[in-house]
């Protein structure tokens, strides 16, 4: 059989645990270090799920006694990552003393409340839902994960047979019940009975095991994950996944175009209430999925473990390839699927829940093509993607040993509108002003593009960099990255001047992003010479980058914003209003980019596409235009010796004798392309510290 008939395999964990880093860690260190090592495989535990616990000895800061303190991962957080902050403490008596208050299962939540009184060191983290799991097991070391191969187990009808099958009677078995105390009780319970066993598979949930030592923890998470593996790998090597592919992919190329053409007309449609922002992923499991015989039934099942659908709701929204230019039919779709989500909400809902959320898909599927995910921020979605990949990966694992079973209806509603899970989403930050937001930067690597950038992503946007030289570029795309985060920010090698890498760059941007608000025409270039000396090559060369390259992008940028609104900010110069000496070129072309932004302005209105004018004046420092031929050029226009003197002599001829900083310029341009001016179009702001020939009045 081809391989391209069998389907995709497991991962194998890798046995990661180093003596030598582990050394003359402390208890707590060690703690550390196993749940970074389990959270940053992704075979392991998909982004935030799962927690880690150990139970260690603690000094009683009012006894001075020493007692025993459970650190488990706190509310939130991602194990991977995390660091010792992140884990909660508490006294391990005053939880197990818990018992005696429990009132039963409709009491639940009451629980949740006592957890802060079990504080142990005033530690400021909340506990997480899952803590009675952690505190009832009897055992020094817990870790629950939620490693695909085991919850492709945990979702199958045949699973507790698979189960029992796989791991030879040394991992058990208890069915659905949501996190929290009861399931507590209920796994203290089923395992004291059963002595010997190295872990449970509950349903839905995925794994959860034991150890003596935080590295027989390791060693035991990692043995019964790689086991789980195995186990489905040699069922699934019979044949295809799925029930056998129906579609074959399309070429990558060819996928490339239509989620750049798509993605734009889908966040419209998704964005009315607040901005949203997209991810796109092609890779082989998805592209299999979606080509399958089973995909559409499969999809329609939902998600099966809380973690999933918390991050993707309960299902996707399946297109069909062969309607997707036809714009009336994406609005019917989002149309249909809100209002079967209304309805689900209705269906389930108790007096006293929270009202329905955002009720657009955040998953969207389309076969040949692959997966779609929109949130209010590009981390997000791009989570959501990678958490429905973890789905996929779960219900081909379920379907090579039984049937897939999804979360009951009501149970998903109950975790999705929990009081609780509504408690966490109060606690997150208030969004940036401009999360959600998408921004393309020409001339990105200078310094007024840089600091552009950098001040929209200091409110949130996501930036595409774009610019001709590709080394300043990267080195501008790292920085950022590290700074900012690198989901936030993309690059790509642009010259305004050439139609086929401005429609390339803007489709990459729609592309990796999902759309466009925000347009900095930036890229430039300054000249000088008196006007006998001023050669067509010249004269087009400035016209070509100042006046046809902003326009090529203004030309680009529009479809795009079409779909939702935009803001469009031209860099002009004071030169644009105000004529200088021996620059008959670089200034007429400038005054032609100011109007155009004027017609862009009376035409894009109908679309809610605003665009607006920021004109600086003498931005030496940090500028690479100054760092050439025209900082000389322009000292010899004045008169003046050395080009050193340059930055004084336009700080003096100002009316407010201050230097205009590239920083300056980001500042207006931030309320240009901002909610603060969303009444302005057509207008014109000077940064030049004073100039009375430029005033635009």
């Amino acid at each position: 059989m081809s391989t391209a008939t069998i389907a995709t395999a497991f991962a194998i964990p890798s046995h990661r645990w180093s003596a030598q880093d582990a050394a003359g860690l402390t208890p707590e260190g060690l703690l550390l270090y196993r749940s970074n090592l389990l959270g940053s495989d992704l075979t392991v535990t998909n982004f935030g799920g799962g927690n880690t616990s150990a139970k260690l000895v603690g000094r009683d800061p009012l006894t001075g006694a020493d007692v025993p303190v459970l650190w488990v991962k706190g509310s939130g957080g991602d194990i991977g990552s995390m660091r010792l902050d992140g884990f909660a403490t508490l006294y391990q008596q005053r939880l197990l003393g818990l018992e005696r208050l429990y009132r039963g299962v409709e009491h639940e939540d009451e629980m949740v409340g006592y957890l802060p009184h079990c504080t142990f060191g005033l530690n400021p983290r909340a506990a997480s839902i899952d803590t009675p799991l952690h505190a009832f097991l009897p055992f020094a070391h817990v870790d629950h994960l939620h490693p695909d191969s085991v919850t492709a187990l945990a979702a199958s009808s045949n699973g507790e047979a698979a189960t029992q099958e796989a791991y030879g009677g040394e991992v058990g078995w208890i069915g659905w019940k949501r996190p929290g105390f009861d399931l507590g009780l209920r796994l203290r319970d089923y395992v004291a009975t059963r002595p010997g066993l190295r872990g449970v598979v509950m349903a839905g949930h995925g794994l959860i095991c034991w150890g003596d030592s935080a590295e027989s923890c390791y060693d035991n998470s990692i043995a019964l994950i790689a086991r789980a593996a195995e186990y489905l790998n040699a069922r699934l090597s019979s044949g295809p996944a799925f029930g056998g592919a129906a579609i074959a992919p399309l070429p990558a190329d060819e996928r490339a175009r239509i989620a750049a053409q798509l993605m734009p007309q889908l966040r419209g449609l998704m964005s009315r209430e607040r901005p949203k922002v997209g991810h796109f992923s092609d890779d082989a499991e998805v592209l299999e999925f979606t080509g399958s015989r089973n995909f559409r039934r499969l999809a329609a099942i939902g998600t099966s473990c809380p973690d999933h659908f918390l991050r993707t709701k309960i299902a996707p929204l399946t297109l069909d390839p062969q309607r997707i230019d036809d714009s009336a039919y994406l609005r019917d779709a989002i149309a249909e699927y809100r209002a079967g989500y209304a309805a689900y909400y209705q269906r389930c809902a108790k007096p006293g829940d929270p009202a329905m959320r955002d009720a657009n898909p955040v998953i969207v599927l389309l076969p040949g093509v692959g997966r779609f995910s929109f949130a209010a921020d590009k981390t997000t979605a791009r989570l959501a993607g990678e958490f429905y990949g973890n789905a996929i990966n779960v219900m081909r694992g379920a379907g090579a040993i039984g049937d897939y079973v999804g979360l009951d209806e009501r149970e998903a509603y109950g975790i999705e509108y929990w009081a609780l899970e509504e408690a966490k989403l109060q606690r997150l930050p208030k969004p940036k002003p401009l999360a959600g937001r998408i921004a393309l930067v020409t001339g990105a690597a200078g310094g007024i593009g840089a600091a552009t950038a950098a001040r929209l992503l200091d409110e949130g946007a996501c930036l595409m960099l774009a610019d001709r030289d590709a080394v300043a570029l990267e080195k501008v795309r790292a920085g950022f990255a590290r700074q900012y985060g690198a989901d936030l920010v993309r690059a790509t090698t642009c010259d305004v001047t050439d139609e086929s890498q401005i429609a390339a760059s803007f489709a990459s941007c729609a592309r990796e992003f999902g759309g466009l608000d925000i347009l900095v025409a930036n890229a430039g270039l300054a000249s000088s010479a008196p006007l006998e000396e001023t050669t067509t090559d010249l004269w087009r060369r400035n016209y070509g980058v100042l006046a046809e390259g902003y326009f090529l992008s203004a030309r680009a940028a529009f479809p795009l914003m079409k779909q939702q609104g935009g803001a469009i900010v031209f860099i002009g110069s004071k030169n644009a209003l105000s004529a200088t000496p021996n620059a008959s070129a670089y200034a007429s072309a400038k005054a032609a980019a100011v109007h155009l932004a004027r017609c862009l302005a009376l035409e894009g209105a109908a679309s809610g596409i605003r665009v607006n004018v920021v004109n600086p004046d003498a931005v030496i420092r940090g500028s690479r235009i100054w760092d050439g031929d025209w900082r000389k050029e322009r000292a010899q226009a004045y008169g003046i010796d050395s080009g050193d003197e340059l930055e004084r002599h336009y700080r003096e001829r100002s009316l407010l004798k201050r230097d205009v900083l590239p920083q300056d310029i980001a500042e207006a341009v931030l309320f240009l392309a901002s909610d603060a001016s969303a009444k302005s179009t057509g207008n014109i702001i000077n940064v030049d510290a004073g100039n009375a020939q430029a005033f635009t009045r």
